[in-house]
């Protein structure tokens, strides 16, 4: 059954990064909650499964961004170093700095990822009224890319939200058009996922008969996503990750702090 359960976590959480982002929201919980949860490191296992299994998705989405990504040509190179290091280092943290760290700190990363999504049209609305027009400055575009060095090592080391912390900085860069912004967006998540993936493969931290299973269940629920955002309003599916978010963080708090 738990199989059955992770699955549908995962195809959920395929379809709602299509839609609205925060997949890590219902893969890492179904996880935590599985079997896995009583292993010696369950935390760190159960986000690292969750990262590999919803890889594919962040590949696919930066593939069909293909062709906008050619507009985005000289930010790629900037801003994918950043990306691929704090992902790595995110990583690291999450391997080295142990299961008990990341145990205590799981209610304030949930949280932290819920107020986003909550205070997410606001930040956008925000960084978009205030962004330069044209290209950043070099005083600008440094704190730009610091900024994405930061949000990569949140991104390694659990991940939900980043989409909406790197549109908030790529803002800056004077991108007219949002596909754009979304193409670069993707390209930028993908390498810091994908570097943090990779290493947590190579020191063994992915529970693979969970992860192979979600990882296509959560494919199949981004393409369901990419449909059905054709005809559901993003909000609405927003609004469900914003109330499991907070939800989740009530519980981790609970648990770790209270109980």
């Amino acid at each position: 059954m738990e199989y059955l359960w992770l699955c549908l976590a995962a195809f959920g959480a395929g379809a709602v990064n299509a839609i609205a982002g925060g997949g890590t929201l219902l893969t890492f919980p179904a996880l935590r909650f599985s079997p896995l949860g009583s292993f010696p490191e369950g935390s760190i296992l159960a986000n690292a499964t969750s990262t590999v299994a919803l890889l594919p998705g962040s590949v696919a989405s930066a593939w069909g961004y293909r062709r906008e990504l050619a507009a985005c040509r000289r930010w790629l190179i900037l801003l994918g170093i950043p990306s691929l290091i704090g992902g790595g280092a995110g990583a690291c943290l999450l391997i080295f700095g142990g299961e008990r760290a990341f145990a205590a700190i799981v209610p304030w990363l949930i949280l932290a990822a819920a107020t986003l999504f909550l205070l997410q049209p606001t930040l956008v609305r925000f960084f978009r009224r205030h962004a330069a027009q044209g290209p950043p400055a070099a005083r600008l575009l440094a704190v730009i890319v610091v900024c994405q060095l930061l949000i990569g090592l949140y991104g390694g080391y659990f991940g939900a939200g980043i989409g909406i912390l790197m549109l908030s900085t790529l803002s800056f860069l004077g991108l007219d058009d949002i596909h754009h912004v979304n193409a670069l967006k993707s390209f930028l998540a993908f390498c810091m996922n994908g570097v943090s993936a990779t290493l947590l493969i190579v020191l063994d931290r992915v529970y693979w008969p969970y992860g192979i299973a979600m990882a296509l269940a959560a494919m199949a629920g981004g393409y369901a996503g990419a449909r059905l955002a054709l005809t559901l309003r993003p909000p609405m599916v927003r609004w469900i990750v914003i109330v499991l978010g907070f939800s989740l963080a009530g519980y981790y708090f609970y648990r770790e702090w209270w109980r």
